[in-house]
């Protein structure tokens, strides 16, 4: 909460209720080191506000679902926490930061059922 997280992963799943913008201080495929565009939200809407625009994810069980982000470009979840914080909220984190907010992500873990089905994040609403 103190750095920032919880303006977006909001409600008893601590997220997955909106769309926000990917990349709020700059384009997000320098954040994450790829080339990849992926407009999807915009292809269907026809809105160019929607742009790099994705569902927020929800928390639980995070430590369970990677490889992370709309496209899967990253598998480390301290890696992720970082990204998170510079380019959504313009924060170099602390890697004292970074642990906590990981270990809080790790204790969000409860048991995914065997059937469970994931459905991409910029799909769900």
């Amino acid at each position: 909460m103190d750095v920032g997280c919880a303006s977006c992963h909001s409600g008893v799943a601590l997220g997955g209720n909106s769309f926000q913008k990917f990349g709020v201080y700059g384009d997000y495929r320098t954040f994450v080191k790829t080339t990849s565009t992926d407009s999807v939200r915009k292809d269907l809407t026809k809105k160019e506000e929607d742009k790099d625009q994705f569902k927020v994810l929800g928390l639980r069980n995070v430590a369970m679902t990677h490889p992370y982000l709309h496209d899967g470009c990253v598998s480390d979840l301290a890696e992720v926490v970082k990204i998170m914080g510079k380019s959504q909220l313009n924060r170099d984190l602390s890697e004292a930061q970074v642990k906590a907010i990981v270990a809080f992500l790790n204790s969000l873990t409860g048991e995914v059922p065997a059937d469970a089905k994931v459905v991409p994040a910029v799909l769900a609403s």
